[in-house]
């Protein structure tokens, strides 16, 4: 007896069953856009009275790395290196030794750039290596009066190749991969940092709520990054509303967690700076607004994964129940879950990892450690960032095990002949039918 496969076309339902889809598919769209339509009006409405507006920024810095009158920045290459007498860069007397890159700068002689310890210590500066380098060989026809001092003093590495050799390389894997999907993906992320830098940023500082600046940029990046890179759909729509439960919940905790945990933002070597830049914006709204953001990347990750995990067991398994389907999913989720949250722990780990080092060299008790100013932001991080990305994994499953069991409704299977009643589950049972072993392992346990 030949049996047809189960996933068919709507030409085989009858005119009630088609029309039932029908009708379930525009509930769950109408659904979703009651949700969300309202939210992404509400973001453009908000960015547009916060959007932060010229006459309030704070003044302009000069630049950090301009040098004084009668002073340059050059950029040469390392010809070699050598440690000399002191001597010869002006910079002690004699007898002391100095580390020097004798560096060629357009074609000229070499100078003697002078090295600082700590970047000997760290592994030098080699031949062949390009290097920006203080030039105070004018300084004297400026102040009148003799330089006292090395005259060449080594400032930074050039990384503009390496860096430009691995963004393209990046670019060409994540192309060659996801191809269309993946330049998309790469698009949308330059619009995510457009948010950032003309919103989030200058918004902060002119001292507006960081919390409301928080969820509105974050929202805004969400909506942008998966409708572009993952284009409009049920399933787009279901992850992002798994997405923007978690920032909230994210932001929620964010917000009680800097308070109760007295996170001043006053730790960092540039916090008074920013004050001092910034006219007194708040440095602790500042941390708040930074661990919505951290969570973004991670968060999105687990929503679209699920909902696209949804779909896919629903494809396979199209008879399965919703209360299997759920259950199935959470299975899922729940790898998800665990794997995500060391994922999380170990970047802030790797980020955080030379004031580990430092407060593992000092002799105090391990919860003064964690609990410390040095320590206490990053764990704050990842405990606010998880608690955000377990919770949304159910809530996004929840909501795609119902929205693709509203679009996709019960999938009727072809009958054998004309005439044969439509075949189900129970009269096919668990061997018959091609698809029959696929439904048996979407539905069983992991």
């Amino acid at each position: 007896m030949g049996h047809s496969h189960s996933h068919t076309d709507e030409s085989t339902l009858t005119r009630p069953e088609l029309r039932r889809r029908k009708a379930m598919r525009r509930r769950a769209v109408v659904l979703l856009s009651w949700i969300l339509v309202p939210l992404a009006v509400l973001t453009v409405v908000a960015m547009v009275v916060m959007w932060p507006g010229a006459d309030t920024a704070p003044e302009p810095a000069g630049n950090p790395y301009t040098a004084a009158p009668g002073a340059s920045i050059d950029t040469g290459t390392v010809q070699r290196t050598s440690t000399e007498d002191c001597a010869l860069t002006d910079s002690g007397g004699a007898g002391t030794s100095c580390f020097i890159a004798f560096t060629e700068v357009k074609g000229l002689a070499e100078v003697p750039v002078l090295i600082s310890p700590d970047i000997v210590q760290a592994g030098g500066v080699q031949a062949g290596d390009t290097i920006s380098y203080l030039n105070l060989s004018g300084l004297a026809a400026i102040t009148g009066a003799d330089h006292a001092g090395p005259t060449y003093v080594f400032m930074d590495f050039v990384r503009t190749v390496p860096m430009g050799l691995l963004a393209a390389l990046y670019a060409l894997v994540v192309v060659a991969v996801a191809r269309w999907r993946g330049l998309r993906a790469m698009v949308g992320l330059v619009g995510a940092f457009g948010v950032l830098a003309w919103f989030i940023l200058p918004a902060l500082a002119q001292g507006q709520s960081p919390l409301g600046v928080a969820l509105v940029g974050s929202s805004a990046i969400m909506f942008g990054v998966l409708y572009f890179a993952h284009g409009f759909s049920a399933r787009t729509s279901t992850a992002l509303l798994g997405t923007l439960f978690g920032l909230g919940v994210t932001a929620g905790l964010a917000a009680w967690a800097v308070d109760a945990a007295a996170l001043t933002g006053t730790s960092g070597h540039n916090a008074y700076q920013l004050l001092n830049m910034t006219q007194g914006m708040s440095l602790s709204g500042m941390i708040l607004c930074g661990l919505v953001i951290s969570g973004l990347g991670v968060l999105n990750d687990v929503t679209i994964t699920q909902s696209s995990a949804v779909w896919e067991m629903y494809e396979l398994a199209p008879h399965t129940s919703t209360k299997e389907l759920f259950t199935s999913a959470m299975r899922v989720g729940r790898d998800h879950i665990a794997s995500t949250v060391y994922t999380i722990a170990f970047a802030y780990a790797g980020s955080a990892l030379p004031v580990l080092l430092m407060v593992s060299l000092f002799d105090q008790p391990l919860l003064g450690a964690l609990t410390g100013v040095e320590l206490a932001e990053e764990i704050v991080r990842i405990l606010v960032g998880s608690i955000g990305l377990v919770l949304a994994i159910p809530v996004t499953t929840a909501v795609a095990v119902a929205v693709v069991k509203a679009t996709g409704g019960h999938r009727a299977a072809a009958p054998a002949k004309t005439g044969a009643k439509p075949e189900t589950p129970e009269a096919t049972g668990p061997a018959s039918g091609p698809h029959a072993d696929v439904t048996v392992d979407a539905t069983a346990g992991s």
